[in-house]
């Protein structure tokens, strides 16, 4: 039995609240989920992540094939067990990293033959393969393989696109159908099973995204995602993109957006009817100093803030504020400290999961 959906309130804006029942946790959304992509939220423990709130963290296949190998982590027990993360996990396919290594791989019907970033060895991706390797790290939810389309992409670039990834999503999910009970961990959980989702491509033709979520919805996955934003588009067409395909998905299902985005977008996003989202911001941001706070971005290098005792955010009341100051984040900063990455990524991880919070109340009290 794959994840359940339960759908507990919707808003005259199209915002939902619901509930995604997974073999490791229940999922309340909307949801923000942290991007893990080695198996470590970059410079945060995982003990901090509970405590923060985070429900659901995301794993990334393509570097977890690398190293340290997707056998390895199947011998020790799934990568739950490998990181000591016990509640729930997203892995990726594998298909939006080697789109990024555009001058290292060759694309075919078959799948992409690529050069790894880290030694240069050759190695091929199929949806077959990919997968195997999301099987064998047991995340609660996996992803199609799919071809991810670049901005600015011409219309028949965008077709070809999409001729690849709806042949490599009935693929992978024919593949993933035949083989998700070979995951021996979790006949723990009662008879529950890994679920896959379809990605949603056609680049910023709403023609070709409408013919992604209409042909997916037909193959039936467990839920569904809008891949093929943020690679460099106006924000203005990510709305319009997202506007378009969300009455297109079941209602009854998970509605995900791929690699969203600054606090006001994914706020906005939330209150339209999307249920689940990722993005690295939050942690990237923080190791370049950059915090977000209820009065807007802080760049915590600023001189101005050299002496300033206040907390980083005086509306926020997760561990960092409510006890360092400006002035000692800075001196972290300029000084090269480790310890500034793990605050400032705290913090930012703690706006974001609390926007969801927010989000979440919201739509009960309407």
């Amino acid at each position: 039995m794959s994840l359940q959906f339960n759908l507990l309130h919707t808003t005259d804006s199209g915002g939902r609240r619901a509930r995604i029942d997974l073999p490791h946790q229940t999922v309340e959304t909307p949801v923000f989920m942290p991007v893990g992509t080695a198996g470590s939220v970059k410079a945060v423990p995982q003990d901090i992540l509970e405590s923060l709130g985070a429900q659901i963290i995301l794993g990334n296949t393509y570097h977890l094939y690398l190293r340290p190998g997707h056998e390895a982590i199947r011998r020790m027990g799934g990568l739950h067990r490998f990181i000591s993360w016990n509640r729930a996990m997203l892995t990726d396919s594998g298909g939006f990293q080697v789109y990024s290594l555009a001058q290292l791989r060759k694309v075919t019907d078959e799948g992409v033959r690529f050069r790894s970033h880290l030694d240069g060895s050759s190695h091929f991706f199929t949806p077959e393969h990919s997968m195997d390797v999301q099987i064998a790290l047991g995340a609660d939810i996996c992803m199609a393989f799919d071809e991810c389309t670049e901005y600015p992409a011409d219309r028949a670039r965008a077709e070809e696109s999409l001729r690849l990834t709806m042949a490599w999503a009935r693929r992978s999910l024919d593949h993933f159908r035949a083989h998700q009970s070979e995951v021996s961990w979790f006949n723990d959980f009662q008879g529950r099973s890994q679920s896959l989702f379809g990605i949603v491509q056609g680049g910023m033709y709403h023609d070709l995204r409408r013919e992604s979520a209409e042909r997916l919805v037909e193959m039936n996955f467990d839920g569904y995602a809008i891949g093929g934003l943020s690679v460099g588009e106006p924000r203005e067409l990510t709305m319009q993109v997202i506007s378009e395909v969300l009455p297109l998905l079941p209602k009854d299902k998970p509605r995900y957006v791929m690699g969203v985005g600054y606090p006001d977008e994914i706020e906005q996003y939330a209150r339209m009817g999307v249920d689940m989202m990722d993005c690295v911001l939050p942690t990237r941001a923080a190791r370049h100093a950059l915090l977000f706070t209820s009065e807007g971005r802080l760049n915590i290098k600023n001189k101005q803030y050299a002496e300033d005792q206040g907390p980083p955010d005086p509306n926020c009341d997760c561990m960092v504020c409510r006890r360092y100051s400006r002035a000692y984040l800075r001196h972290l900063v300029q000084c090269a400290e480790p310890l500034a990455a793990t605050l400032n990524s705290i913090h930012n991880l703690s706006y974001y999961l609390g926007i969801m919070q927010r989000v979440r109340a919201d739509s009960v009290s309407q």
